[in-house]
């Protein structure tokens, strides 16, 4: 309904959450965040995402970690979006155990530790979040904090790779193309370029540029080209 006719979409989720459904109260917020069928409010946002966060909503606890983390509608605060993380990824929730394992790793908002940001990572992957398997790997691969196990961390970069993460597509074509099946590799490639946002590209660009095979390395140009397109003003 969100898709088809997002003005009605909005009016019926916010009668909803004045009526006190939970769910529609942690959707208003997402709606008022991202302006979507009603005018972006992102202070009221994060005030739903409260109210569903008090009721017992985990993903509404999520996000206020997010805005608290990011500064989209409150002032950004690095610690009170940890305890929000951590709150909601103590109650279960893959997403907030990524977004906490992210803040333990960096030290942002609380004191760095990567063996509690691993085993934060580990949880996630394990019920199925693919962006966690990516690092979970990369973890393994490097063998930070736990013993390496190149095996293991090729697996993990596979799942998230087929679960949608462009960074785990491009990290598990980096593996294939390092065992020479560049073919293989060249298909990952491709999707993660697809789905790649620009931080992303920054990075993989310059890395495709050095690889050792011809047509790995042909591939930073359309890197290079899509990330130009990216950078580009939207025209108003």
């Amino acid at each position: 309904m969100l898709d088809e006719s997002p003005a009605r979409a909005a009016q019926a989720i916010l009668m909803a959450a004045r009526e006190g459904v939970l769910e529609a109260q942690a959707l208003l917020g997402q709606i008022l965040l991202e302006g979507q069928g009603i005018a972006q409010d992102q202070p009221l946002a994060v005030r739903w995402f409260d109210i569903a966060a008090r009721g017992g909503h985990s993903m509404a606890r999520n996000m206020l970690g997010r805005c608290h983390e990011h500064g989209w509608g409150c002032p950004a605060d690095a610690g009170v979006a940890a305890a929000h993380y951590r709150q909601a990824a103590e109650a279960g929730l893959d997403w907030a155990m990524y977004n906490y394992a992210n803040l333990l790793a960096t030290g942002r908002g609380v004191v760095e530790d990567q063996v509690q940001a691993l085993g934060f990572y580990q949880q996630a992957a394990e019920l199925g979040h693919a962006k966690s398997m990516n690092l979970l790997g990369r973890y393994l691969e490097e063998g930070r904090v736990c013993p390496a196990d190149p095996l293991a961390a090729r697996d993990w970069y596979r799942r998230s790779a087929v679960g949608g993460d462009f960074r785990g597509q491009f990290s598990y074509a980096a593996v294939l193309a390092g065992e020479g099946n560049v073919d293989e590799a060249l298909v990952w490639l491709h999707k993660a370029l697809a789905a790649g946002n620009l931080n992303f590209l920054r990075v993989a660009a310059p890395a495709l540029a050095s690889a050792s095979d011809p047509r790995v390395r042909s591939m930073a140009n359309e890197y290079t080209r899509r990330l130009t397109e990216l950078e580009q003003p939207v025209p108003l």
